[in-house]
């Protein structure tokens, strides 16, 4: 397995995904260069306020079509690279190829969300008053990598089944989608849904952006273990499904 792994972070080097892991955490930093333009002088965002911002927008908006665009982009490479047919040629089972794969992409996810934590506190230090917390930008982060682990096996098989626009266009659905569940009662039946509703305690901001106010029912933190179980549950029977699937799948 570890042969796997390492041939297939081998893929990634000097490619456009390496590039789009660190690019896309930067947008905050931007966010901020340009709001400070805006700003006026002596003023500044209420750390709260930006926390809220930064985890809605990262797991409604980067993290769904950032997982789309990486799996599209891997599948794209091995199409290039004579779609699995060389790879196929070593005596080694296929699910186990796309068990290294996902695990690869889950950990250039975990690098992007390592960009966002420092992303949101360099961005923090210019356009906050200096109460950003740090702590919450760091379990934010983690955990909204560790509940859009479940994202990776739908959207690489939709790449591997239909191409990059069927990824592309599973991300969008599902970005929409957990937006639309999170905040109501059937949001674990929606892994796009579950980064957001758990954003909800952590970072005190509804699924549609809107801060929280005190003694909002979304605040209740007894949603976070329940999404974490489910999540790697989730994870984990997917990833296995997929696998027998990708193991019967024929190299056309």
């Amino acid at each position: 397995m570890l042969n796997i792994l390492q041939s297939e972070h081998l893929k990634y080097k000097r490619s456009f995904s390496v590039k789009l892991v660190w690019a896309t955490p930067s947008f905050f930093v931007l966010f901020a260069l340009i709001a400070l333009l805006y700003i006026p002088k002596g003023q500044s965002l209420p750390g709260e306020l930006f926390l809220s911002m930064v985890f809605n927008w990262w797991p409604f908006i980067f993290v769904p079509l950032g997982t789309a665009l990486l799996c599209a982009l891997a599948e794209v490479r091995e199409r290039k690279a004579g779609h699995y047919r060389s790879l196929r040629l070593h005596n080694i089972r296929p699910g186990l190829l796309w068990i290294g794969k996902i695990m690869v992409l889950a950990y250039y996810l975990l690098l992007s969300s390592l960009g966002t934590i420092a992303a949101a506190l360099l961005a923090g230090l210019l356009i906050t008053d200096g109460t950003l917390p740090v702590e919450k930008v760091v379990y934010a982060s983690l955990l909204t990598w560790l509940v859009s682990l479940s994202l990776i096996p739908l959207q690489l098989m939709a790449a591997a089944w239909k191409g990059m626009a069927a990824s592309i266009g599973l991300g969008v659905a599902g970005m929409f989608t957990g937006v639309i569940a999170a905040p109501g009662p059937h949001w674990l039946y929606v892994p796009w849904s579950w980064a957001l509703r758990l954003m909800c305690p952590v970072a005190g901001v509804h699924p549609n952006g809107v801060p929280l106010e005190t003694g909002d029912p979304l605040l209740d933190t007894s949603v976070i273990p329940a999404g974490i179980a489910v999540s790697l549950l989730f994870f984990a029977a997917s990833s296995w499904l997929t696998g027998v699937w990708f193991d019967r799948k024929e190299v056309k």
